[in-house]
């Protein structure tokens, strides 16, 4: 049995080593046969990769089918700090994973879109999983933006579209540039669409993809830049050994180190030197990853742009406008444009065999980043929010309309240069400019930009009232409205009274010819009595007792007239002084309207005007007396039925001119009236259904000497004349000098607010409303005719933004007709009424008269039980 061992062991070994070297054949077999096959190889691995991205893509596309969009738009005063951007990159990054498991990798993405097509300067919007919307509705930014949900954006083919995919170029561990977020990071790229015409057809598009990288692929991409480095410090080791070894036999060669050898005899014994290469450092991780050392808050990013247009050129340039834009990002590393530039052709994302994975992501909504786009979330804190106060956004045609002639619906406001220098009326839409204030030292084109706003609103068929003081308006404007068209409705009220034969006007402040509620009237006259002399219930009660009662007796004469159809007989309110002070015109008055007069009223004449002492009427006299001692204000408001009837001018359109006269006590106090009646006017549009009611714009320049006469009235004009369709145009060089009452309606209601030049201080209440953007100084250096204002259009703020005021010669050169302008003056007065001052006069003085004939024809034949005289006065 022993024998038989070996036999055995040596017969095992030898089946052994046959397999072994069995299996050795077939492998080299094997590899042998797939090396003649190495074709059927490739194809089973191409048909493999094939099936493999077929599934992936279909997959993909069934889950981009399921996205939500969501558009940010933010308020003036957005101004967040990088704390809140910061959590809005993490929200987005976290938001890229809520996609179903089976979803593949290039749909886990959210899409930043920084869109401009004319329609605003740079919308932005958010693009991402469906289940990540409610992630992404509530952002760290609260209240200053506003998340809506967006619809899916369409867009019209143009003619020709530009792609660009950018990559990060440089070192590929280096972050990009550090931008501040004042002023804004987004304001290259806003600059660079802010040229964009939509009537081109320009459009741009930038779209930033954010994905969260799996964990392998941070790792692979950690150990090929560790390889590298360490690669490179082997080489930089290498390199180094060599010019070491290279210096040291240069040295042993030189004549010197001969010498030296001879010197010191061991020439040919000493041998050569010993020289020790340089050992390759070890290479830190820190400084070999950089900014892919840590695993927090690191993405991926995929950042694609596409520009179009309908005219050949334009969306080149604009693409290049962006690839500048980007360069502002630029640091240790930039983004830099994806392709080869050979000779003139670019050879990206626009040609073969680029161009057709870029439209798949682009429409399918895909992230493939290239390998180097790795970002930590704060390098792209700029592009994580909306613009924000910091960014100066431009001035499209969707933000303000270009003016139209004609056009009622618009209100012309000035002329905006763009960017690229061109020029454009622009326009507010006039059912939303409810109330506009014009502040900016004299001569700086505040009254100018006002008369091209009415010149333009009266050839669009629109009515207006013109309140001059100075009467410097109707001149300038005389040639601009010389037109057929015009002449029948516009009517002069000029109590300058200049030239040989002056003409004035009339108006009867307590008639009643024309329709007026009684006791609106004799409100309105009190009123304005009050507001230009100051008086109120506490300085002087009894003046106005007095003044009312007196102005009640004479409208109810005034309205048994025109009842007995002699309009003509109509008392004016120089007869107070008469009712007051001669006790037969007063008794004959008392008698006319004994059975119109309410009984309070009565009572009042019978028991208290007897004990009232002789002095108590002189503050109510004395305004009267000398509104009676100026030939123009008697022949003016001495007229028994006036012509002048601002509701009349109002519901037909009329365009009326008021130039009062100056600014004195007496010129305050017909200033007074008028602003007063305007009130009770507009007022009385109450009895007008809201939609019949007839827009109409009073512009009331140097507001300073309008206000001195009634401050409470115009500051009411600012609070209520938006309800009747009466909308006030302001102007004054200082805001300060205005009484508080109307400064505070004014700023407070105005649709637009405007200032030109004028010192820093003047035009500081101006800037304080817009957040000092500009600044005083900015807006005190400003050149003469430009203005900054904000505006309201469509029911958000524009502005405040430059403006120049628009210059008559320039901008209605058309419209000029000088050969018509004595023509129109003529037709004005003509409507207004105007005849000879002293023909005005001589009929003012008679009036007296007439009232007491008609007050002897109707007066009771009962005497009254009451006979009420006053001595002292005759």
């Amino acid at each position: 049995m022993d024998s038989t061992a070996p036999y055995l062991t040596n017969q095992t070994d030898q089946m052994a080593s046959g397999q072994v070297l069995g299996l050795i054949t077939w492998l080299v077999d094997a590899v042998g046969w797939f090396y003649d096959h190495w074709y059927l190889l490739a194809l089973a691995v191409a048909v493999a990769w094939g099936v493999g991205e077929m599934v992936v893509r279909r997959l993909a596309r069934k889950a981009s089918a399921e996205r939500m969009a969501l558009e940010l738009v933010p308020a003036r005063h957005f101004d967040p700090g990088l704390e809140e951007i910061f959590r809005r990159g993490v929200q987005l990054a976290r938001a890229s994973t809520s996609m179903p498991w089976w979803a593949p990798r290039r749909t886990k993405a959210v899409q930043i879109r920084l869109r401009a097509d004319g329609s605003s300067p740079l919308r932005y919007r958010i693009e991402g999983p469906a289940g990540g919307e409610r992630l992404l509705s509530i952002t760290p930014f609260g209240p200053a933006v506003t998340v809506n949900r967006a619809r899916p954006l369409v867009d019209k083919p143009r003619e020709h579209v530009v792609r660009a995919e950018f990559f990060l170029r440089g070192k590929p561990t280096a972050p990009l540039r550090e931008v501040p977020l004042d002023p804004d990071p987004l304001q290259p790229l806003v600059d660079a669409v802010s040229d964009l015409r939509a009537e081109l057809g320009d459009l741009a598009e930038i779209r930033l993809d954010i994905q969260r990288a799996p964990k392998w692929a941070l790792r692979a991409r950690r150990v090929q830049l560790m390889s590298d480095a360490r690669r490179r410090e082997r080489r930089e080791a290498q390199r180094a050994a060599r010019w070491v070894r290279q210096d040291a036999a240069g040295i042993e060669d030189s004549l010197a180190w001969q010498l030296q050898q001879l010197v010191s005899g061991k020439q040919g014994g000493g041998g050569r030197r010993l020289v020790m290469p340089p050992v390759p450092r070890r290479v830190d991780p820190e400084d070999a990853l950089g900014k892919l050392a840590d695993d927090d808050h690191l993405v991926r990013v995929q950042l694609l742009v596409m520009c179009a247009s309908n005219t050949k050129g334009r969306s080149e340039a604009r693409l290049a406008q962006l690839q500048a834009a980007f360069d502002v990002f630029g640091g240790g590393s930039r983004w830099a444009m994806r392709g080869w530039l050979v000779g003139p052709w670019r050879f990206g994302a626009d040609r073969w065999p680029s161009r057709r994975g870029f439209e798949r992501r682009w429409r399918l909504r895909h992230c493939q980043p290239p390998r180097p786009n790795w970002v930590r979330l704060e390098e792209l804190a700029g592009l994580l929010k909306p613009p924000t106060v910091h960014c100066r956004l431009p001035l499209l045609a969707g933000d303000l309309p270009t003016f139209e002639f004609g056009n009622p619906e618009l209100l012309l406001q000035g002329i905006y240069r763009g960017p690229e220098g061109r020029r454009r009326l622009v326009a507010s839409y006039a059912k939303e400019t409810l109330f506009e204030v014009g502040v900016g030292k004299a001569g700086g084109g505040k009254t100018e930009r006002a008369l091209a706003q009415a010149i333009g609103w009266a050839h669009a068929g629109g009515g207006l009232m013109f309140v001059d003081p100075h009467r410097d308006s109707w001149p300038r404007a005389l040639p601009f409205l010389s037109h057929d068209v015009l002449m029948q409705r516009i009517a002069l009220i000029d109590l300058n009274a200049n030239g040989p034969a002056p003409q004035v006007s009339s108006w009867n402040p307590l008639g009643m010819h024309q329709g007026q509620v009684a006791h609106e009237v004799v409100e309105a006259t009190a009123d304005a009595f009050a507001s230009a002399l100051g008086w109120d219930d506490a300085s002087a009660p009894r003046a106005l007792t007095i003044l009312t009662a007196a102005l009640a007796v004479l409208v109810t004469v005034n309205d048994a007239a025109c009842q007995a159809g002699r309009p003509e007989d109509q008392a004016t309110v120089f007869h107070v002084r008469s009712l007051l002070t001669d006790s037969v015109f007063r008794a004959a008055a008392l008698a006319g309207v004994e059975g119109r007069l309410d009984e309070e009223t009565r009572s009042w004449w019978r028991t208290v005007f007897p004990t009232l002492p002789v002095d108590s009427f002189a503050v109510v006299l004395n305004p009267i007396a000398r509104l009676a001692s100026n030939p123009v204000t008697r022949a003016f408001l001495g007229q028994p039925a006036g012509v002048y009837n601002i509701r009349a001018a109002m519901d037909s359109k009329m365009i009326v001119w008021v130039c009062p006269g100056g600014n004195g006590p007496t010129d305050r106090l017909v200033t007074a009236l008028l602003a007063r009646d305007l009130l009770r006017a507009v007022r009385s549009r109450r009895d007008t259904p809201e939609n019949q009611r007839v827009p109409f714009r009073p512009y009331f320049d140097e507001l300073i000497t309008l206000t001195g006469a009634a401050p409470e009235t115009i500051a009411a004009m600012f609070e209520d004349f938006r309800k009747y369709k009466v909308h006030v145009h302001g102007m004054t060089q200082l805001l300060a000098r205005l009484p508080i009452p109307v400064r505070l309606s004014l700023v407070q209601n105005a649709s637009t607010l405007a200032s030109t030049a004028g010192s820093q201080s003047a035009v500081a209440p101006i800037t304080s409303e817009w957040g000092d953007r500009p600044s005083p100084d900015v807006v005190a250096a400003l050149d003469r005719f430009d203005h900054y204002m904000s505006l309201t259009v469509k029911g958000r703020r524009v502005g405040p933004v430059r403006i120049t005021g628009p210059h008559l010669d320039e901008v209605f050169a058309d419209y000029c007709r000088p050969g018509q302008a004595k023509a129109l003056e003529r037709a004005a007065r003509a409507m207004a009424g105007a005849a000879p001052l002293d023909q005005l006069t001589d009929r003012a003085v008679q009036q007296l008269t007439r009232v007491n004939g008609f007050l002897a024809q109707h007066a009771s034949t009962t005497p009254p039980a009451v006979h009420l005289q006053k001595k002292g006065y005759r």
